[in-house]
């Protein structure tokens, strides 16, 4: 490439030169050559720059791509984190859901037992308290009627007569 721009600088003068001065006057020859000599020149001064800018702006611009890559990868990394966070969450859920249902079936039958051991505990006791009550008022009974017999001038019962009697009301 500065070959080609050295031969069209070196052969610009020739060019000039060779032009011949007619009736006509124009310059469009002379205008092309000096602009393609000052591009070349300005080629010449710039071109590293140019190259050096743009290869700068081309990595710049890489690094940000990946920059924003990375970024989006971590984010969907989380979502991934989260999701898999969720997934936990529903099966420990679930599973908090069983253990209550079986503690509560379990504490339904534990009160359920408790309840009829009560009830069964309760009959007992009502069964004791009719039979001590059954005794009482036997007992009361016996007294009134041996009082009343003991207090009667009409009945006269001997001692053995007596016991027999309380024996027959006692058992």
């Amino acid at each position: 490439m500065n070959r080609i721009l050295l031969l069209g600088l070196a052969l610009a003068p020739v060019a000039l030169f060779a032009s011949s001065e007619g009736a006509v006057e124009t310059d469009i020859v002379q205008r092309t050559v000096n602009f393609i000599i000052f591009a070349g020149i300005l080629w010449y001064l710039i071109a590293d720059k140019i190259k050096a800018f743009f290869a700068d702006r081309t990595l710049s611009i890489q690094a940000e791509l990946d920059k924003v890559q990375d970024t989006l990868k971590a984010s969907e990394d989380k979502v991934n984190e989260a999701k898999k966070q969720l997934e936990d969450a529903n099966k420990i859920a679930a599973e908090i859901v069983e253990n209550a249902k079986a503690d509560i079936d379990s504490v339904k039958e534990k009160v359920s037992l408790a309840v009829t051991a009560d009830i069964n505990n309760l009959e007992k006791n009502l069964e004791e308290m009719i039979k001590v009550e059954t005794s009482k008022a036997k007992r009361e009974v016996v007294a009134e009627i041996l009082e009343e017999l003991l207090k009667s001038d009409n009945i006269k019962l001997s001692q053995d007569e007596l016991v027999n009697i309380v024996l027959k009301k006692v058992a």
